[in-house]
């Protein structure tokens, strides 16, 4: 509750504040109960969340737009696969409509794939975050006891962000509610043996990065800045047993996000006490010069736009980027192609390819490294229903040298009626439930369903959008 201090006023005026506050503290508390209060119920169905920003008032309606239970790609992991009970552990973004035409709000969800039966439970509503936008996305990781730790997220400072915890180890029936705050674009990671490492964003004088610790989720050291170049950053992550690797970019003056630019690479080994390059250069932080020892690409200099996708390492350790180049922020032809690139470090420096172009900036796929050396990408790279707006028909890629070249596998989806959305890959993917994704008309509300697919490609399915028992099977579509 806000302090109230009086000073000078008028005791009236002051018993008049304080009634106020006291109304207002209360209307929050019942509007987000506590976790003595809260009551975890089952979903009757997998519902995505559809969302837009920024009407553009031409034919494609919005800078980006569509089904977005999956979105954004710098909210990781959202999916989890554990080997001791064979489940691969998700949220997602759902939504209280039924059809397009229904007024939504953003839905927490939690679910799992069991990889023994090949079904799907009803999924746990774990609150209601009372709006429709999907930065508001929630995150999950689980921690070394296999409890299952969800992150949710606020898109700025209006609304509260929550932790919550499994009542029980790999169980989704109840949670704890241990941290009410605010916090954005979350990254949480459980580093094996040594806690919480967790990324995010807090919007104080502009989007700053940062990171805190906590050896078990409950008790947190204060959050350190990491980077905060001119008008801020985005970033994307990924862990590979205790190291964390970060890439980001930079909004550079008077644009901002709108002209996000360059990448730069850090990662810790050591959970944060010190960053590096990847080369292993101590790097002082915050970042906050454009032109710092963390800058691996400069796209100033060659007039591109950046957008992050992915991060993955290869057999030897070393870090692969995945991301989108444009020359604008808006949709349409104007600013094709969008060219996707990998920015691999080769021990000495980083070396880049081209994988391939798509039709808009928020197009976004998963890049994945296999033991055998395949490189891997399952991304909406050809186009959709609703051309030059996010997402598409998805596309298995694979490369057998490195990202120097690539073959178009197979081609997952076509003649869909609704663009395929932010295909996101799970910590420690298993064969069978590889990647996920949503989809939705990109140009108009709709409904949004949310599929997966096989390390193969052989299928994709469809989670239960209506369901009438406590488990379903999901449907093959493709």
């Amino acid at each position: 509750m806000p302090r109230w201090e009086p000073g000078r006023i008028m005791a009236m005026a002051g018993w008049v504040i304080l009634i106020q506050v006291c109304v207002s503290f209360l209307s929050t508390a019942a509007e987000h109960p506590s976790s003595s209060e809260a009551v975890y119920s089952k979903d009757d169905g997998y519902r995505g969340i559809w969302y837009m920003n920024q009407p553009s008032k031409d034919e494609y309606k919005f800078k980006y737009s569509g089904g977005f239970a999956t979105y954004p790609q710098q909210q990781i992991p959202i999916a989890y696969y554990c080997k001791e009970v064979d489940k691969t552990f998700f949220c997602y973004g759902g939504t209280t409509a039924h059809t397009g035409k229904d007024k939504q709000q953003l839905l927490h969800m939690v679910s799992y794939y069991d990889h023994k039966t090949g079904k799907v439970p009803r999924p746990t509503i774990l609150l209601n975050k009372h709006t429709d936008d999907a930065h508001d996305n929630p995150t999950l990781m689980l921690d070394d006891k296999g409890f299952i730790w969800i992150f949710s997220s606020s898109h700025g400072t209006a609304r509260p962000s929550y932790i919550h915890r499994s009542r029980k180890p790999y169980s989704i029936d109840a949670f704890d509610r241990i941290l009410t705050t605010n916090f954005s674009y979350t990254q949480p990671w459980w580093l094996p043996g040594k806690g919480f490492l967790f990324l995010h964003t807090r919007y104080s004088e502009g989007r700053n990065l940062f990171w805190m610790t906590s050896q078990d989720g409950e008790k947190w050291n204060p959050g350190q800045k990491l980077a905060y170049i001119e008008m801020g950053d985005y970033q994307i992550s990924w862990r590979e047993g205790t190291r964390l690797a970060t890439a980001l970019d930079f909004h550079p003056k008077p644009l901002g996000l709108n002209g996000r630019a360059n990448i730069y690479y850090l990662e810790t080994r050591d959970t944060g006490k010190s960053w590096t390059t990847a080369d292993g250069k101590t790097l002082e932080l915050p970042l906050t010069a454009t032109n710092n020892p963390a800058l691996i690409y400069d796209s100033r200099a060659e007039g591109r736009l950046v957008y992050l996708k992915d991060i993955a390492f290869d057999g030897k350790g070393n870090p692969v980027i995945l991301f989108l180049t444009s020359k604008g922020f808006e949709s349409g032809p104007k600013n094709d192609l969008r060219t996707w690139k990998t920015a691999r470090w080769t021990g000495k420096d980083w070396e880049f390819n081209v994988f391939t172009t798509s039709h808009n900036n928020y197009d976004h796929g998963s890049l994945y490294i296999e033991a055998d050396g395949t490189w891997r990408i399952i991304a909406p790279t050809e186009p959709g229903p609703q051309p030059y707006n996010p997402g598409g028909e998805v596309v298995m890629w694979t490369s057998q040298n490195q990202g120097g070249s690539w073959r178009k596998v197979k081609q997952l989806t076509e003649h869909s009626p609704r663009n395929h959305t932010y295909v996101r890959k799970p910590v420690d993917a298993h064969p069978d439930f590889y990647a996920i994704w949503a989809d939705g008309n990109a140009r108009q509300p709709s409904e949004s369903c949310l599929y997966f697919t096989n390390q193969k490609g052989e299928h994709v399915w469809r989670l239960p959008a209506k369901m009438t028992g406590d488990f379903a099977d999901p449907e093959i579509v493709w």
